[in-house]
Order: structure tokens, then sequence, then C-alpha cells
């Protein structure tokens, strides 16, 4: 089964607008190359460990370049208990092809 609500980024873009927060599963050097606004940086393999600062009352935006780590994310953070999970499809890559802005 798969784990985590697919979104758009035009999804995206609104449940951030609604207090969402996006979690940026790509490695350093492809998070500070450009990123979605406020994205906190937890690189995949560390998402299970530090699944506690995952906040569990908020939907939980995963990204990673474009969208198969992020898919990893959401079972990851499935497993640690957590419900609200989204994954942006085509990630990053979608996100700023769409023109919606990045940070470096």
């Amino acid at each position: 089964m798969k784990v985590g609500t697919r979104i758009d980024v035009k999804e995206a873009d609104e449940m951030m607008n609604d207090g969402a927060e996006v979690i940026d599963v790509r490695e350093p050097h492809e998070y500070t190359a450009g990123h979605v606004p406020g994205a906190k940086l937890i690189p995949v393999n560390s998402v299970y460990a530090r699944r506690e600062e995952l906040p569990p009352d908020k939907n939980l935006i995963f990204v990673c370049a474009v969208g198969q780590r992020s898919a990893l994310a959401c079972e990851m953070a499935a497993a640690a208990g957590l419900t609200r999970l989204y994954n942006l499809e085509g990630g990053t890559d979608a996100w700023i092809k769409s023109g919606m802005p990045a940070e470096k």
C-alpha cells in the first residue's frame, strides 16, 4: 500500500498557506542549490531517526527532487506513527518548473 497522499504544486502551496510543514528529504548539496521556501532539511536516510522533529499535529509535505525519495520518507514517517502525510508529486523540479519561488 502506498503511504502518503500525492499532491501537486498548487495543492502543496495551498496547504503551506494553511500551515503545513515542508520536509525536504534530499541531500544537503541539493537543498542548498534551491528548495521550497521554509522547507526543513531532513535527508531521507535520517527521517526515521529524526522522527521527533516531525510535528504530529501538522500536515507534513515531503519533497525530494522528483518524488521518489519523498515517497519513501512518507513510509518512514508512517512507521513512526504519523498520519497527516503528503508527497509532492514531481518534487522540487516540479515546484521550480511551475514558477514557484525557491530559496537558496
